[in-house]
């Protein structure tokens, strides 16, 4: 499994490397967003294929010899396909892009359109990446944070019920998971969003899951928009609240 920013692609593209790779000409790195790169992960799983992603490491880790928070976001299903500036129209991505400095690692991966978050192919790439990251970079274990806005709810949701033991925190937005599954991460920290006049994801998706948990032991959080249709999400993105809430969280042993 390897990771390589698209520019040191180019420049070895540029300095004839890798020309038996292809007689053709090498396509200039993907744009992304201000502040990020674009990254590409090779997973040793078929079904995962290839994750292409944005990174955005905080001002002072080069510096700071310090593990950092992780933060996993997954985009809504208009975000999908082959272009990783379009993983910068909403939530962390947009910010940073901004000129928004957190204090965590953020990395927003794109899922195909050929798929959904929440299917077991993605989950593995997802899964892959998480497992990367942990391996390549300072990351704080006890710090893993997994939010997503509509689809990417629907895959906060399923990640969770897969890697139960493995975050601090969830975050889903108007989204949607199997109550069956909400046992297994009752135990986990959880803030729900949802925009009471969505008319694209119901509303009444998060209000199950949230008793689901609870009936489980666990005890969400859940925060309704009056008035609000699908877009739930800037304003959870903006409110410092909800970042301080986030970061605050530490992984249950």
């Amino acid at each position: 499994m390897r990771t390589v920013p698209y520019v040191v692609v180019a420049a070895l593209f540029a300095l004839g490397i890798a020309a038996h790779l292809s007689a053709a000409e090498p396509a200039a790195a993907p744009a992304a967003p201000a502040n990020q790169q674009a990254m590409r992960l090779e997973t040793d799983t078929p079904e995962a294929g290839a994750v292409r992603y944005l990174l955005y490491l905080p001002p002072g880790y080069a510096k700071a010899k310090k593990p950092w928070p992780l933060v996993l976001f997954l985009h809504g299903r208009g975000e999908s396909g082959q272009d990783l500036m379009i993983v910068g129209k909403h939530g962390p991505p947009k910010l940073i892009a901004a000129g928004k400095d957190f204090p965590f690692i953020c990395a927003a991966p794109q899922c195909p359109k050929s798929t959904w978050w929440s299917h077991a192919d993605r989950v593995a790439g997802l899964v892959a990446l998480l497992d990367h990251l942990q391996k390549t970079y300072r990351v704080d274990p006890d710090r893993v944070y997994v939010t997503g806005l509509s689809m990417g709810g629907f895959g906060t949701w399923a990640l969770a019920a897969n890697q139960p033991k493995r975050f601090a925190a969830l975050a889903p937005i108007c989204g949607r998971g199997d109550t069956a599954t909400a046992e297994r991460f009752a135990h986990v920290p959880t803030w729900v969003f949802h925009g009471e006049a969505d008319r694209t994801v119901p509303v009444q998706n998060s209000k199950d899951m949230v008793e689901a948990m609870r009936k489980a032991g666990g005890q969400p959080k859940l925060t309704l928009y009056p008035g609000v249709g699908h877009d739930s999400w800037t304003r959870t993105y903006a409110n410092p609240d909800f970042w301080k809430w986030l970061l605050a969280q530490r992984r249950k042993k």
